[in-house]
């Protein structure tokens, strides 16, 4: 069976990408000199992101996917990230959400945790 294993973004400004996912979550960049897509790995596993370049046509700012990213303490998280919005509680879990660079959806959230 295929297993899902990375998403692609396209991005007007690649490295404002590159610094927000290494900065804000921690992803680690490889680089291919012979590439022009730039691969975001996180060293605790997960999900890859590919940040490839966007042709100028393409519009910025997806409005029906959102990358979430599991967090156990949303609260802490948000305090040091307040590009952020407010934290949302509903039974169980938490989570917040901001955009990326390229206007892209994001959320940290505790819901993956909540049986634990």
């Amino acid at each position: 069976m295929p297993v899902f294993g990375r998403v692609v973004i396209y991005a007007k400004d690649v490295e404002a990408m590159v610094s927000f996912y290494c900065d804000t979550f921690g992803f680690e960049v490889l680089r291919d000199p012979a590439d022009r897509i730039v691969e975001l790995r996180h060293p605790e596993g997960g999900g890859v992101i590919n940040l490839h370049p966007a042709a100028k046509s393409q519009k910025m700012g997806q409005v029906l996917v959102k990358l979430c990213f599991d967090v156990r303490d949303v609260e802490a998280f948000v305090a040091q990230n307040p590009q952020f919005g407010p934290i949302h509680r509903v039974p169980g879990y938490e989570f917040s959400n901001a955009k990326d660079p390229c206007g892209n959806n994001v959320q940290v959230s505790s819901r993956a945790f909540r049986n634990t």
